[in-house]
């Protein structure tokens, strides 16, 4: 299938820069194949009258890391401008990142990532370049180590923005709570499972009154989400690997939901539901 048919209009005015507010008042669309209404507006508030007792909810507790970084080149030349998004820990001092420019870089090369710190013994977080993959693809060696390191990088990191928002306005410290879950627990991902965006207490309590259940499940959204789709037909895309965990409880719940598969009066199959986060950038997400 070619990339091309997926191409659409979307006017700067329909691109909302911070979140709904509150969160749970974010436009749901409903769409009920074969009905005599297929689509129907809502809001992701009404979602527990829209769910029936016994149906099960699947959450993300991902937890968004500042992953992106920005520092420059020394030691070789002139100082360079580097942007860095952490993708994939490798160890205790090592990380994956995507950087741009990715030409500026070569093996054996010094990033520093800031200068002055709020913590004393961070005042300057080095990474030395050991490896260069394709598509802006590097390795980094940090000068610290552990805890140390973490600390290091919340306090230089931001929080990587999705592209179309991070064209229109620059990363600030609103972004570090509005994009991440009310469910985020497990630290690792680049980028927020944006469905869960939209819950909130309220609607967590909502849910359970009318006997819904919401289980969780681990998936680290990873910086393959920004990266834009080049090949012009989608087998050929390359798509980046993420790591996910599924608890045995939660997927005992699911096989439990699916077995209940039942029909509706007028002969129409339905599953209990199951949510789906889905990665920035979405047009819909499923729930």
């Amino acid at each position: 299938m070619r990339t091309d048919l997926f191409d659409f209009d979307l006017p700067p005015d329909r691109i909302a820069l911070r979140p709904a507010s509150p969160r749970d008042a974010a436009r749901l669309l409903v769409v009920r194949p074969g009905s005599a209404v297929e689509l129907e507006d809502h809001v992701v508030r009404d979602l527990p009258d829209l769910l029936r007792h016994g149906d099960q909810v699947v959450v993300n507790d991902t937890k968004v890391i500042p992953a992106q970084l920005r520092g420059r080149r020394i030691g070789r030349g002139p100082d360079a401008g580097i942007e860095a998004t952490l993708i994939k820990r490798l160890d205790g001092a090592r990380w994956k990142a995507l950087v741009k420019p990715a030409r500026k870089l070569v093996p054996g090369d010094i990033v520093r990532f800031g200068e002055e710190g709020r913590v004393c013994y961070l005042a300057e977080l080095d990474a030395t370049v050991e490896t260069k993959g394709e598509a802006g693809e590097v390795t980094f060696g940090f000068a610290f180590h552990g805890p140390a390191l973490d600390a290091a990088i919340a306090e230089r990191g931001e929080v990587p923005l999705p592209p179309y928002i991070a064209a229109r306005r620059p990363a600030d410290d609103r972004d570090r709570a509005d994009y991440q879950t009310l469910f985020a627990r497990e630290e690792g991902a680049v980028a927020a499972p944006t469905a869960g965006l939209h819950f909130t207490g309220g609607l967590t309590a909502g849910l359970a009154a009318r006997g819904i259940a919401v289980h969780t499940v681990t998936l680290h959204v990873g910086a393959g989400t920004f990266l834009p789709v080049k090949a012009e037909d989608v087998a050929a895309h390359k798509m980046h690997a993420e790591w996910g965990v599924v608890s045995a409880g939660t997927a005992a719940a699911l096989d439990v939901a699916r077995a209940a598969m039942r029909s509706t009066s007028d002969g129409v199959k339905w599953r209990p539901a199951v949510g789906a986060a889905t990665a920035p950038g979405s047009a819909a997400n499923t729930v």
